[in-house]
């Protein structure tokens, strides 16, 4: 995110970059997208998971941002923000199931949602938030990206419907993988405590509220 905020602010006061110089840059931002939602299918890390997450969505800021457009800087910002908070989110969760468990293989995290009902709640909501489900920020965001490198480019919206897809898959595979399925034995696991749904609340209620109210940040 910081990486974004720096190539929002520099980029306008360089030279404009012509067409040449922006295509390099552009198909290895979207190609990275698919690469990276390809490796978090395949990943047995949760952490890992989550973070290649968070290279995908950058994926899509970078190549918003080389265009240049008021609807891409736009959108850019939005999805920034509303990822940074949705990842954040998702690694407090994954850290919370660590300290727990002392692992971070998916396998050993799986039935959370028999004995953490609230936590598998917190996670249906992060989980939805980072598949950009209307009509969180997120998903504004997305589509003022989609639309822009559409209209800069048709044959984008090919390689952006598929990391779209695939972002989707890799989440619910993450969500899956840790709420349902068998429970393994031998694990005592203490609950919940206060601070940690007040950790999340203060994550998901800023993302709520800008839901609610975009053009604050407009």
């Amino acid at each position: 995110k910081l990486g974004g905020y720096g190539i929002i602010r520099v980029l306008p006061i360089c030279p404009p970059p012509n067409t040449t110089l922006i295509y390099p840059f552009m198909m290895l931002a979207l190609w990275g997208i698919i690469m990276t939602s390809l490796i978090g299918l395949r990943q047995p890390d949760l952490k890992a998971l989550i973070a290649y997450s968070s290279v995908g969505h950058m994926g899509l800021v970078i190549s918003a941002t080389l265009i240049q457009t008021h609807w891409g800087l736009s959108g850019a910002m939005l999805l920034m923000i509303a990822h940074g908070l949705t990842s954040s989110a998702l690694f407090c969760l994954a850290n919370m199931n660590y300290e727990r468990t002392h692992s971070r293989a998916l396998l050993l995290l799986q039935g959370a949602q028999i004995i953490f009902p609230l936590m598998a709640a917190w996670w249906i909501i992060a989980s939805l938030t980072n598949m950009a489900l209307p009509p969180t920020i997120n998903f504004m965001g997305e589509l003022l990206i989609l639309t822009t490198l559409m209209n800069w480019c048709p044959l984008t919206i090919i390689i952006t419907a598929i990391g779209t897809t695939l972002t989707a898959a890799y989440t619910l595979y993450m969500l899956l993988s840790t709420q349902h399925g068998k429970l393994p034995h031998g694990l005592s696991l203490p609950p919940m405590m206060t601070r940690e749904h007040l950790l999340l609340a203060l994550h998901m209620i800023p993302l709520i509220l800008i839901t609610m109210k975009p053009n604050l940040l407009f």
